[in-house]
């Protein structure tokens, strides 16, 4: 799952990959926007056909904690 965050967060977010580590947080460390959240929120709906609440996004703030919810729903 970790691979397939990466892999999102480098091509659709022009994120180097070099930074994509589990504790990378998505703000501070990769430079992501409010924005570009919502943006990849809607990717991994899309993508791994699941349902992220509002509520839940605040609790994204490392790519480990986008993995950790994601495997959490079995996408």
């Amino acid at each position: 799952m970790f691979e397939r965050i990466k892999n999102l967060l480098v091509e659709e977010l022009s994120v180097n990959p070099d930074d994509v580590t589990p504790g990378a947080e998505l703000i501070n460390d990769l430079g992501i926007n409010s924005l570009e959240l919502a943006d990849l929120v809607l990717l991994c709906e899309e993508r791994f056909d699941v349902v992220i609440e509002d509520s839940e996004v605040q609790n994204f703030v490392t790519v480990g904690d986008v993995v950790e919810f994601l495997e959490s729903k079995d996408a």
